[in-house]
């Protein structure tokens, strides 16, 4: 009766936040039509939406252990749904996801199956029996399940790597959105985003992140929706952009088609293709060509006196020239691939993988993310709140369809995006460049260039950074620049939600399992939180670090997550649960064989030019996952089975009712 009595209460609330926001947004809208400022409406929206945020967090503060770890595990499915939604739906999926469809098409696709799909092997294969083993963190099964302290080391590692590889990208989009909305440099941003951040989980720990997480997710599904329904209505007079992005597509291939022999166009990638080949020829003339670029711009900065408006574009240069041979080779071999995949024609956008290499990379992207869902730690710590094992199961089919009603919606905003880029700024000149390219080139996610210097724009003349997509489709269709905030406002809480959850879980991996479970078991429950929330700021600041310096775009950073996940913990659980026979041995020999293979084909291959079958970096967890299950099916059969009370235990797990004989709830 209290359950039900808290549920119709957390009903009532939410339907009250959500009919005051849809308000907020028409009440700017109407605003904007008065003419109000696009500063002031990317002002109201950001900080309106970060103090609400900020005032949950506040009233949701905790200092108790089951409360910050695991939300007092009474958060209903459904609202455990939503929070879980929001929790996965990061900026990879809001910010990056439509964008990789834009850029790859059909091959985009890996990505909206592999993150599904990862929810059922989540749903069927891990969440409930987690669950009802009842403690906090994965590292607590691991330790639990095949006893010693090795295991929840190795677990902690594992996910302190994952954690942090996501939150670097969280934190990269949130820099992305600051910074094009208020005007603040990129490496400024990332550290304004941090209050947002930490307002959420600082004081309240998960039971201050689930409760908005849940409203971050009514704004970021409003948000996401209505620039999508928008356009679909503008183009085709029906408001469904699910059913109607078929007529943008038949648009795009047209006009792509269109596009592969125009004598402009090919003048351009020529142009590219002869680009591609100086930067060959530097690459292979290292470390001498590297000397002559940075020696040659010295020698032109001295011949330009302090007055020269030109003398900045070059100081510009030599700041932004590499600092080592080794930096050029990285740096030109990626301009260098860029510039290739500019020389060549667009491929057809509706088009499978041809290519045998392609089929082979698109499987092993859809796998390495379908596995690495199911083994995101931060994604799993939220089954753990739920009060029974039925509703963990049952909240993992409400957060999916949650994601889903994004994810059905992913290709439409792509599909419309690509087809308003050929159909309204291919063609025009420069002179009428749109006020929106400028903007996003500010921000360095758009870069336009005259290269055969005739005046009009042509498609392989636009660069279009992935992570702007989404956020600058509204402008790009000429939608109300409230349109364009309300995105806004969906991208941050869309980063800022994942971001809370990875911060809970870094900080928990380091405060709970590590320095409680292992080093100081006598630590006070209040220190225990107090330690919890110090390790968030540490964690929160480094991230926004090392976000600052832009290693990759977001869905490349989230897919190097992804491959973690999958090839360290995800083996390792569902053996844990569905293999009485698997041991200590086969579980810690699996995990490392399995990590360190990912770790060292993922930085040789994006570092290094490593290259093992043609797999590209992001699927670089395809070659540790099958690795840690091998390793440690051998492994477990060569040496002595675990205690029969561990496979009691694992017994107990697997089965819907009755007490867990190990591992009780603390």
């Amino acid at each position: 009766m209290a359950q039900d009595t808290f549920v119709q209460r957390l009903r009532k609330i939410y339907a009250i936040y959500t009919g005051a926001f849809v308000a907020f947004v028409i009440i700017l809208g109407i605003a904007e039509r008065f003419g109000l400022s696009p500063t002031y409406i990317g002002y109201a929206f950001l900080f309106g939406t970060i103090a609400v945020y900020a005032v949950i967090g506040i009233i949701s503060r905790t200092g108790q252990v089951a409360e910050y770890y695991v939300a007092g595990r009474r958060v209903p499915a459904v609202f455990n749904g939503m929070a879980t939604a929001a929790d996965w739906m990061s900026a990879a999926s809001f910010i990056g996801m439509a964008g990789a469809l834009y850029l790859q098409g059909y091959d985009g696709l890996a990505f909206i199956m592999g993150w599904t799909g990862g929810y059922v092997l989540l749903a069927v294969l891990i969440a409930p029996y987690l669950r009802k083993f009842g403690k906090y963190t994965i590292p607590d099964f691991l330790d639990a399940r095949y006893g010693g302290k090795f295991p929840r080391a190795i677990g902690i590692i594992a996910t302190m790597l994952v954690s942090f590889t996501y939150l670097v990208a969280q934190i990269t989009g949130v820099g992305i959105i600051t910074s094009r909305f208020l005007g603040l440099p990129f490496e400024l941003g990332v550290f304004f985003g941090l209050v947002g951040i930490l307002v959420c989980s600082f004081l309240g720990g998960m039971r201050a992140v689930t409760w908005t997480q849940v409203a971050q997710y009514i704004v970021l599904i409003i948000a996401y929706m209505i620039p999508a329904i928008a356009i679909s209505y503008k183009h085709t007079g029906i408001p469904i952009p699910q059913l109607m992005y078929g007529q943008a597509l038949q648009n795009i291939e047209q006009k792509q088609a269109q596009l592969k022999d125009d004598p402009k166009e090919v003048e351009v990638r020529e142009i590219w293709k002869k680009r591609a080949q100086e930067l060959d020829a530097k690459i292979k003339g290292l470390p001498a060509t590297w000397e002559q670029g940075k020696r040659e711009l010295e020698e032109k900065l001295a011949s330009l006196s302090p007055g020269d408006p030109e003398r900045a574009k070059v100081e510009k240069a030599l700041k932004d020239y590499p600092k080592s041979p080794e930096e050029a080779k990285e740096k030109w071999t990626a301009a260098k691939k860029q510039a290739e995949a500019m020389a060549r024609p667009p491929k057809p956008y509706t088009q499978p993988p041809v290519k045998t290499v392609d089929l082979i990379n698109f499987l092993a992207l859809t796998l390495c993310l379908m596995v690495g869902t199911a083994g995101l730690p931060h994604v799993i710590m939220r089954f753990y709140t739920t009060p029974t094992v039925r509703e963990a199961r049952t909240s993992a089919g409400w957060a999916l369809f949650f994601i889903c009603l994004l994810y059905f919606t992913a290709p439409a905003y792509a599909a419309f995006a690509r087809n308003e880029v050929l159909t309204n700024l291919v063609g025009t000149t420069f002179a009428q460049l749109p006020e929106w390219v400028k903007k996003w080139a500010g921000v360095g996610l758009v870069r336009i260039q005259d290269l055969n210097g005739d005046g009009i724009i042509q498609f392989a003349e636009i660069i279009l950074h992935a992570d702007a997509i989404v956020l600058a489709t509204p402008e790009i269709a000429g939608l109300p620049y409230v349109i364009a905030g309300l995105v806004a406002a969906g991208g941050l809480a869309a980063a800022l939600s994942t971001a809370d959850g990875l911060l809970i879980t870094i900080s928990n991996a380091i405060a709970h399992d590590l320095y409680y479970k292992m080093i100081n078991p006598n630590l006070a429950p209040s220190t225990r939180v107090k330690i919890g929330k110090s390790l968030l700021l540490v964690v929160a600041l480094l991230g926004a670090w090392v976000a600052s310096y832009k290693l990759a775009i977001i869905v490349e950073l989230v897919a190097w997550a992804f491959s973690m996940a999958a090839a360290s913990l995800f083996p390792a659980l569902v053996l844990g649960v569905w293999d009485k026979r698997m041991n200590k041995q086969g579980a810690i020999a699996g995990m490392i064989v399995g990590l360190g293979i990912t770790l060292f084909y993922l930085v040789g291959s994006r570092f290094y030019g490593l290259d093992w079958f043609g797999i590209k970096t992001i699927a670089s967890g395809i070659f540790g996952l099958p690795a840690n299950f091998i390793v440690a099916f051998i492994v477990s059969r060569l040496t002595p089975p675990p205690p029969r009370e561990i496979q009691e235990f694992v017994d107990s797990v697997r089965y819907p009712k009755g007490a867990v004989k190990a591992g009780a709830e603390e």
